[in-house]
């Protein structure tokens, strides 16, 4: 291995979105270090399954709705 190419790798803490944390290894900035995590597994609604809404974003939906609604399809 060469030397002084490698980042340093140390323990650092990561704080969950519900105040839990624990300690792991990493390369993010510097020994005893706390990493807050904003999404993480235990709130985030892709790995909870929790109810998933469509959102209209600058309108795409409507604008979609509006191209294609002479199709026939009916609206739940």
């Amino acid at each position: 291995m060469k030397k002084d190419i490698h980042p340093e790798y140390h323990e650092i803490t990561v704080v969950m979105t519900d105040g839990s944390s624990y300690v792991t290894r990493s390369t993010y900035g510097k020994p005893g270090d706390q990493l807050r995590l904003e999404i993480d597994p235990k709130s985030h609604p892709a790995w909870i399954g929790g109810q998933q809404r469509l959102n209209d974003q600058g309108g795409q939906l409507a604008r979609f709705n509006k191209r294609f609604s002479a199709i026939g399809l009916k609206k739940q």
